[in-house]
Order: structure tokens, then C-alpha cells, then sequence
């Protein structure tokens, strides 16, 4: 079974319902990959990045908050979903 190519939109709308974050941003950079591995020659939906601010990642290492991510977003990987970069913040007070 084809599932269509993830997008930024939906990712970024399964973090808000998981992480609730106080600041979000996913932007897919899958044209700056083509001809890399994972990428689907369409030019999006294969590699992304995600800054993202949450109170989820309070207490947590660097690895633990990016673990949070992916899991957060692990049923587009069947989709296509390639490659994330995260950079992932706990709110400044």
C-alpha cells in the first residue's frame, strides 16, 4: 500500500497534539536533498527540520528530547519520512 509523502503541515500538527509546544516551527528542506538517500525525487517529504520549544523537554538530555520527536512522528516513516533534524529547547522562564 502507497501512503502520500508526509508534509510540513502534518507534522507539524501531530507535535502540537503530542509535545504541545509553546513555539513550533517544521520546515521541509527535502529539495536541498536530491539524490540523497531517502529522497523520493519528488523534492518534498522526505527530510525535514524541526525547531520546537516545549515544557516536555524539561529535565530531559538532548538525546531523550529527540527521542520524544521521533516518536512523536515515527507512523510518517512509513510514509517517506527520511530524515529530521530537531533542535529542541525548554522554555527560557
Amino acid at each position: 500500500m502507497t501512503h502520500p509523502a508526509p508534509t510540513a503541515a502534518l507534522l507539524q500538527q501531530r507535535l502540537q497534539q503530542v509535545l504541545q509546544p509553546s513555539q513550533l516551527e517544521v520546515v521541509d528542506e527535502s529539495a536541498q536533498h536530491h539524490g540523497h538517500a531517502g529522497a523520493n525525487g519528488t523534492g518534498f517529504g522526505t527530510h525535514f527540520r524541526v525547531r520546537i520549544t516545549a515544557g516536555a523537554f524539561a529535565g530531559k538530555s538532548l538525546v531523550a528530547r529527540h527521542r520524544l520527536v521521533y516518536d512523536a512522528l515515527q507512523d510518517f516513516m512509513v510514509q517517506g519520512l527520511h530524515a529530521l533534524a530537531i533542535e529542541a529547547q525548554t522554555p527560557t522562564v
